[in-house]
């Protein structure tokens, strides 16, 4: 049995990663590559639709074994069956984390307090259903009768991000003809500039917050109400243009939104693996039903992968694994994540949240202080504009910047040699960031080029590059609903995975909730609704003054 109690940095199997670190530390990639023919073929796993080629990694047999035994031995197969089956995983909060029901088949049992949550949440995918028909058949219209073309999602956090990816990414597969907005943002700009292009008429409204308090999405949410009103809209046809996704349903009937146009929100889903709820109803009216429900079937084989498949073939296992490895014994501080499809532009703004809200802690389940550092900071972008931007960095910086490529194996727009074009170029950078170029690689190409002696000397040591730079590929056959479902439960079980071996909640958020607290304390002021005092501090009493001398 694995000895939970044990701290992270005396184990055995943390000791012998350190050592097996030391050996590899003078190691290059292309000396593994060179000594071992069979490397990319055994260093590529399957699961869920999705491929993973970790053979770029600086990484042998033997450190990956201990990578694993560290898994083990920090209780993971205990602490994912707990995730599964609806323990306290949550335990500042005391909830479980169940994101995994939300795509559970309808046969399924997953208890709560006693009570099995999946017929529930197959009622809530019927009424989904139920509103999308009616929306995109026309049985559903606006105060005038005129069909809805356009659909606002008033959120921010999980309640925005994770929807707005979805979308956007599957737009190909977008059915009837709903467009959909996302104001997120409190700067008025955004709800203004959405609501320009608007006509109220034709516009639905979600509003998407489980207390139906926060700040952000209230504060759109009046202004998106009042633009109704001010527009030909009344009091009474608020409810047939305005609907929420919460737990307090009282608080939106205050706002004149019925209980029947209000689809539940549950305290054992955070925000950030809310997308697969009701909260996905942008997705569900973009996209319709069909495309959801596929999308919540990769998501589910891929939560059957991470459940079954043995660690050595498991991709969160391994994902998680490495990001640990690099993190924790080479100090590495970010992870970058590179899709190479247009329609993945907005993945690594979700999986900012996921993994960096989720880890970004700094003690343990217990409360102790961590003696290791946990969550990476992740951040990326499309690979291809990248390479002529921040991947500059990567090649020839001091910084260890571990890397995911994605890409699909068929485009979706097969224009010219584009696809051969755009594979070519993830393949390049992968390799350029394996492999690198020597000093004197680099100087035989100036000399090749017809530059003197002295000259290609003197610029050789500009254009070497080191190489020995990690980074993982992972393929799937084409994007579809279901293979990026799968990819995004991929990215939630490697979060979690790594919140195992740190020993941390990833479930709760108390920095992003101090940022709320202090924010509704100093909004009185802003507003002169409170006078004298303090907010706590001389530089933001001093901003304060600034603000409202300027009111």
């Amino acid at each position: 049995m694995p000895d939970t109690n044990a701290t992270l940095t005396s184990r055995k199997e943390w000791l012998a990663l350190n050592a097996a670190r030391e050996q590899l530390a003078s190691t290059h990639m292309r000396d593994l590559f060179r000594d071992d023919p069979d490397r990319a073929t055994r260093y590529q796993v399957e699961g869920a639709g999705l491929t993973l080629d970790f053979s770029r990694n600086r990484l042998t047999d033997e450190s990956l074994q201990h990578l694993l035994q560290l898994a083990q031995a920090c209780g993971l197969e205990k602490r994912r069956a707990a995730l599964f089956d609806g323990d306290i995983v949550n335990v500042t909060e005391h909830r479980p984390a169940l994101h995994t029901a939300l795509r559970a088949d309808e046969s399924s049992v997953v208890c709560v307090q006693g009570e099995n949550i999946v017929p529930e949440i197959h009622r809530t995918l019927a009424r989904m259903e139920a509103l999308t028909n009616a929306v995109h058949s026309g049985e559903r219209t606006g105060f005038t009768g005129d069909r809805f073309t356009d659909v606002v999602s008033i959120g921010i956090g999980g309640s925005f991000l994770g929807p707005k990816l979805v979308a956007e990414a599957l737009h190909p597969y977008r059915q009837g003809s709903i467009t959909c907005h996302f104001v997120a943002n409190i700067d008025g700009t955004d709800v203004t500039e959405t609501l320009s292009t608007l006509k109220p008429e034709t516009t639905l409204f979600l509003v998407q917050s489980k207390s139906f308090r926060t700040q952000e999405t209230l504060e759109n949410s009046l202004v998106a109400r009042q633009w109704f009103l001010d527009n030909g809209g009344t009091d009474a046809a608020v409810a047939k243009h305005f609907m929420a996704v919460t737990a307090n349903v009282e608080e939106a009937r205050r706002f004149g939104i019925e209980p029947d146009n209000t689809f539940p929100m549950w305290d054992w889903v955070g925000g950030r693996y809310s997308l697969w709820s009701a909260i996905g109803l942008p997705i569900a009216l973009t996209l319709g039903m069909k495309h959801f429900r596929a999308l919540l079937a990769g998501a589910r084989t891929m939560d059957e992968h991470f459940r079954q498949a043995p660690p050595e073939a498991n991709l969160p296992v391994i994902m998680a694994m490495l990001s640990v490895w690099y993190t924790n014994f080479w100090d590495a501080q970010s992870h970058a994540v590179l899709p190479y499809d247009e329609y993945l532009k907005f993945l690594p703004e979700h999986l900012q949240q996921l993994d960096m809200e989720s880890n970004g802690k700094r003690v343990t389940q217990r409360g102790a202080d961590v003696n290791y550092q946990t969550g990476p900071i992740l951040w990326g972008g499309v690979g291809a504009n990248g390479q002529h931007a921040y991947h500059q960095l990567i090649h020839q910086g001091t910084r260890l910047i571990p890397a995911d490529f994605i890409i699909p194996l068929k485009a979706r727009h097969p224009v010219a040699h584009h696809h051969a074009a755009l594979f070519a170029n993830c393949l390049s950078q992968a390799r350029a960031m394996m492999a690198g170029k020597t000093e004197a690689e680099a100087e035989q190409e100036l000399l090749d080029t017809g530059l003197a002696p002295d000259a290609a000397r003197r610029l050789a040591p500009h254009k070497a590059i080191p190489g020995n730079r990690p980074c993982n590929i992972l393929l799937m056959e084409q994007l579809t609903p279901e293979s990026l479902g799968a990819l995004i439960a991929l990215y939630e079980h490697r979060t979690f995975v790594q919140s195992v071996i740190w020993d941390i909640d990833c479930f709760d958020q108390w920095g992003v909730e101090l940022g709320k607290q202090i924010g509704n304390e100093i909004l009185p002021r802003l507003l002169g609704e409170a006078q004298g005092g303090s907010a706590g501090d001389s530089a933001t009493d001093n901003l304060i003054r600034l603000f409202l001398s300027r009111g």
